[in-house]
């Protein structure tokens, strides 16, 4: 196989981003910039997203078993480029973004444009990722975008022409 058609064809499948969160039981929050995300399922509503195994937020999911995404808008780059690095927590701020507790418990960052709140029903583990598979047990919109929902999307590449994540 030619790596570099490899890395550009896969480069080439486009990614939202969001920010994903969880917490658990003594208050530790993890959370993480993300882009493998897609819809599973319509009936159960299920999610699937890739997580780095040797993220902080990998190790929180798996323990407290639930998770939000948090889908960044337009204009939210210098938030992505926030959860690039490991999140901190003050009081109920997570690297300085303000959040309150969801349903399950997982961070729903108020600044963000819209959320999915997840229960953790299936872990697949190969490679250097986990694919999360969560029931989306809630979700809410916080700015209704005007046209297609999609649209309000922060895309990986309106981050640069120099920012790249998979291949």
């Amino acid at each position: 196989m030619d790596a570099n058609a490899k890395k550009t064809a896969l480069r080439m499948i486009p990614y939202g981003l969001y920010v994903l969160t969880a917490e658990k039981k003594d208050g530790t929050v993890g959370a993480a910039t993300v882009n493998w995300v897609t819809q599973a399922s319509f009936n159960p509503p299920l999610v699937a997203v890739g997580v780095k195994t040797d993220s902080g937020v990998h190790a929180i999911i798996k323990e407290s078993r639930a998770f939000a995404l948090n889908v960044l808008g337009k204009g939210q780059q210098k938030m992505a480029f926030t959860f690039f690095k490991p999140a901190t927590r003050e009081g109920q701020t997570v690297s300085g973004e303000k959040f309150r507790a969801g349903t399950t418990g997982a961070p729903i960052l108020e600044s963000t444009p819209a959320y999915v709140e997840c229960r953790l029903v299936d872990t697949v583990e190969r490679g250097d990722h986990s694919i999360f598979v969560g029931e989306v047990v809630d979700a809410g919109v916080g700015q209704q975008p005007s046209g297609r929902a999609d649209d309000a999307t922060l895309w990986l590449k309106e981050l640069g022409d120099n920012v790249f994540y998979g291949g």
